[in-house]
C-alpha cells in the first residue's frame, strides 16, 4: 500500500444501472473524512491486491462520506469486477483524495459526460449548485436504463440544468456536439469525461466552435489501445539525484526497469491515465504515450508518465 491510506467501511451499496454500482464509503472510526474538491479521485486498494482510481461523485461539502460509481467493464483487468463483489459492511483502504481535474471558477460551465464519465462531473455540478454558478450538464448514455444516478437528477435543484442524450430510440435525443457547444455562452468552460473517442469528439467540436484550449478540460478514465512496441528501441535512463544509469530494454517500461533494480516509484493505473507516476524530465526528449498530459504539456517535454511513455533520445534524465 501507499504511505498514507485510510480504512473505510462500505455503508451503502446500490446498483445505479444493471452494470454500474455506487458505494458509499465512511470512516471506520466514525470521524469526518478529509475534505476534497470537485473533480477529485481516490485510489481504492482492492482485496485482490489491485489499486484503481475512482472519482468522488458526491458533494464536496459532505465530510461524512465519499461516494464512487463503478462500471463493470467487459474488458476489466480485475478492478471493476473486484469492486462489484464488495458488499455493505466490507472494509477497504483508500488513499487521500487527489485532484488532477480541478474545477475552475467561471461565469458559466458546460459539463459533457459519456456514461460512467459523469462521476467527476456530478461532483462539479454539486459544487456549482452550492456556489450559485450557472452550468448545464449533458449526460450521454445508451438509454434511460443505462443512465446512472437517476434519483439524484430528479431533484428539483437540477431542473433545467441536466439534459439527457440517448443513442437508442428517438434520434432527436441523440447528442450533436457542434450544436451543443455552439449554444454555450461566450467564455464558457467545457469539462468532458468519458471514453476516449467521446472525449476527442467533444474537444474537436469545441475547437471548431472557437473554444481556446484553456477552455477545454478533459479526464480520461481508460487509456487508448496500447501503442505497438514492435519498433521500440532500448534507451538509458539517468537518475539525476542518485547518478544511476539504468537500461530500459525494448518492450520494458521505465517503471519495470527501475523496479528490477529495486527502485519503486508511486504508480497506480500503469496506463498513463491517472498521473500518479508523473516525473520531471531534466534532459532528453520523452516519447509521450499517456492520456493524462495535454498536447501543450507534451510539447514542453519537461515531465512524463514513466509507466508507459518512453524516450525519443538515446538517454533520458529524470528528476529521481
Amino acid at each position: 500500500m501507499s504511505a498514507v491510506t485510510l480504512p473505510v467501511r462500505i455503508a451503502h451499496r446500490a446498483m445505479q444501472t444493471g452494470q454500474i454500482v455506487s458505494l458509499e464509503l465512511v470512516n471506520v472510526t466514525g470521524a469526518e473524512l478529509p475534505a476534497f474538491t470537485a473533480g477529485a479521485h481516490i485510489d481504492v486498494h482492492l482485496p485482490n491486491g489491485l489499486v484503481r482510481q475512482y472519482s468522488l461523485c458526491n458533494s464536496p461539502a459532505e465530510r461524512h462520506r465519499y461516494v464512487i460509481g463503478v462500471l463493470l467493464d467487459a474488458k476489466t483487468r480485475g478492478g471493476s469486477a473486484a469492486v462489484h463483489v464488495l458488499q455493505e459492511g466490507n472494509e477497504i483502504h483508500i488513499s487521500l483524495p487527489k485532484n488532477h481535474f480541478p474545477l475552475n471558477k467561471t461565469t458559466h460551465t458546460t459539463l459533457v459526460a459519456g456514461g460512467i464519465g459523469v462521476t467527476p462531473l456530478l461532483a462539479m455540478a454539486e459544487q456549482m449548485l452550492l456556489d450559485g454558478v450557472p452550468f448545464d450538464l449533458h449526460l450521454c448514455t445508451r438509454s434511460p436504463a443505462h443512465t446512472p444516478f437517476a434519483s439524484r437528477w430528479a431533484a428539483p435543484e437540477f431542473a433545467g440544468k441536466v439534459h439527457f442524450h440517448h443513442d437508442d430510440g428517438d434520434a432527436a435525443r441523440r447528442v450533436d456536439f457542434a450544436a451543443l457547444l455552439g449554444k454555450a455562452a461566450p467564455g464558457s468552460q467545457v469539462y468532458v469525461c468519458g471514453p476516449g473517442g467521446f472525449i476527442d469528439a467533444v474537444l474537436a467540436a469545441g475547437r471548431a466552435q472557437g473554444f481556446a484550449e484553456s477552455q477545454l478540460h478533459r479526464e480520461y478514465f481508460s487509456a487508448a489501445p496500447a501503442v505497438p512496441i514492435s519498433g521500440d528501441s532500448a534507451f538509458s535512463v539517468v537518475l539525476e539525484k542518485s547518478g544511476l544509469t539504468i537500461e530500459v530494454a525494448a518492450g520494458v517500461t521505465i517503471v519495470e526497469a527501475l523496479r528490477e533494480r529495486g527502485i519503486e516509484l508511486a504508480v497506480s493505473c500503469e496506463q498513463g491515465v491517472c498521473g500518479t507516476c508523473l516525473t520531471r524530465v531534466t534532459a532528453g526528449t520523452p516519447d509521450h504515450r499517456d492520456m493524462y498530459l495535454t498536447d501543450d504539456e507534451h510539447a514542453l517535454n519537461d515531465q512524463m508518465t514513466v509507466c508507459c511513455s518512453r524516450s525519443l533520445t538515446p538517454t533520458l534524465t529524470l528528476d529521481i
